[in-house]
């Protein structure tokens, strides 16, 4: 639509709305589905360079005291993804990589998942660099939608971004990665994607199950991995009753607002989390501290 459009690429009025409703910094990304759609590797390789560059030069430079960025990463070839995550790291001050779900590899039904053995490359050199990867949803594989069929408002951000994308968590939870590297860190939107609610009795049924086949390779429970490998953002999701289940479950020095702007409206965030019913001192954390820790703010 015209009118996303122009909030996604616009500075100035961004910024008035930011001072308008006291939100000090903003960390920018290149919207969904980005990279991860683009089915040829080496065209992906280049896109991702050039959209990182052009955001730094573009925004992050323009206000660098107010605008910070998430990489782009053509996980497509996962060692030109870390290469690229590197640079943009390293070179261009970003503050993570931002990955929308799936990468489609050869054609647009096939996806392929961050847990993945080829993928491994990638991880590590999360790991070395030690910055945080932000697990955005997108919509479930064509060949996934037949669900949905008949009800095609599903199929996105309305409930089949959560449905895919908590899958996609739970993938990563039962992988082993966070036993090849524990101290890796994976960002949530939307209140955890509805997994503050459903994974204590995925929990259960796991181990109610556990001398079954098909369990990944984890040695500890998915509880754990969520509430040590996990932060959770309130983008898009301004419910109090929603927040105080996800601090229940990941505490709230996991937690972090966030917008999801331009798709939702940083006046109407702004007002819910500055009257949510919750303690001043979790208002603090979630609001500011938190987002300063995890991504190195002064």
């Amino acid at each position: 639509m015209a009118w996303i459009e122009k909030r996604l690429l616009e500075v100035d009025d961004r910024l008035r709305d930011m001072d308008k409703n006291g939100i000090e910094r903003t960390i920018l990304s290149l919207t969904a589905p980005g990279i991860q759609s683009v089915l040829d590797p080496a065209e992906a390789v280049e896109a991702a360079r050039e959209q990182n560059d052009y955001i730094a030069e573009t925004y992050v430079s323009r206000a660098p005291d107010r605008f910070s960025a998430f990489a782009a990463v053509p996980v497509q070839d996962p060692q030109a993804a870390a290469d690229e995550l590197e640079r943009a790291v390293t070179d261009l001050g970003m503050v993570g990589a931002l990955i929308n779900g799936y990468t489609n590899v050869g054609t647009s039904d096939r996806g392929q998942y961050l847990d993945e053995d080829r993928v491994r490359p990638f991880w590590e050199r999360v790991a070395s660099l030690d910055v945080p990867v932000y697990l955005h949803p997108r919509e479930p594989l064509p060949t996934q939608q037949l669900l949905y069929q008949g009800y095609d408002a599903l199929v996105g951000s309305a409930w089949g971004f959560a449905h895919e994308t908590a899958t996609h968590a739970v993938r990563l939870m039962l992988s082993g990665l966070f036993d090849e590297h524990p101290g890796l860190q994976i960002i949530l939107g939307h209140l955890g994607e509805g997994l503050p609610l459903l994974l204590p009795r995925l929990e259960h049924r796991l181990y109610l199950q556990r001398h079954g086949t098909g369990q990944g390779t984890a040695r500890r429970t998915v509880g754990e991995y969520f509430s040590e490998n996990f932060h959770i953002t309130t983008s898009g999701h301004f419910h109090t009753k929603g927040l105080l289940d996800t601090i229940s479950e990941v505490g709230s020095d996991r937690v972090m607002f966030s917008v999801d702007y331009p798709y939702e409206y940083m006046d109407e965030a702004a007002e819910w989390f500055d009257n949510a019913l919750i303690a001043e001192n979790d208002r603090t954390k979630i609001g500011r501290d938190n987002a300063r820790r995890l991504f190195g703010f002064a």
